[in-house]
């Protein structure tokens, strides 16, 4: 099978099981603070924030519902996905459909991650398209549509691999600094003993300007 995914659980041994991605997250509203680096199933641990009252109030969000590279032959829908129970985000059950993490940024925000993920495989629909992010090249285009129909461009800036227990969750999940589009899978060798993959596969894309 193919070994990849960015979240902490990403088992193929798990049918119906959501997978999630390695992020500590117990609150839906965090400010990003340096990730735990424990391993999860899926994707990587979500950093908590602080939900205080008194906010400025933001503009609706609209979510991404699609996302493509065409050079790999990637077209998946997206859903919005929150926290799992055990602090990691949550995943689809299928390889077959992408997760956005909704409390963070999305592709209209003006700064900041917007973080997209997928299984690698699971039991159910075998390996999945995002299983092919580790093939993708530097300069590649990634298109994301979003609910109300805009599309947005990105072009691949890396591709990297790292172990999950010791992967930087806070940059993926962080909220400050350049628009970025944010892409996990899992990767590495499958651990049965725990159930998921050693690694993860992230790519990051920054904005073509459309």
């Amino acid at each position: 099978m193919v070994a990849l995914l960015v979240l902490a659980a990403c088992s193929s041994d798990a049918p119906g099981a959501t997978t999630a991605l390695t992020t500590g997250v117990a609150t839906a509203v965090a400010t990003p603070t340096p990730a735990a680096t424990a391993p999860s199933a899926g994707v990587p641990a979500v950093p908590l924030r602080d939900a205080s009252l008194g906010a400025t109030p933001q503009p609706p969000v609209v979510p991404p519902v699609r996302v493509q590279v065409p050079d790999l032959g990637i077209d998946m829908p997206v859903e919005p996905a929150g926290v799992a129970p055990a602090g990691d985000m949550a995943l689809p059950d299928t390889a077959e459909v992408a997760a956005w993490y909704e409390f963070g940024p999305a592709p209209a925000a003006p700064e900041g991650s917007t973080l997209v993920a997928a299984h690698v495989d699971s039991a159910t629909t075998g390996v999945g398209p995002f299983a092919r992010l580790r093939d993708v090249a530097a300069g590649a285009a990634v298109v994301v549509t979003t609910a109300d129909g805009t599309t947005y461009g990105y072009r691949v800036q890396d591709v990297v691999r790292v172990p999950k227990d010791t992967a930087p969750v806070g940059e993926w999940f962080d909220r400050t600094g350049t628009p970025r589009l944010v892409l996990v899978t899992c990767g590495g060798a499958f651990d049965r003993r725990v159930g998921h993959y050693a690694d993860n596969v992230v790519v990051t894309a920054l904005s073509s300007g459309g």
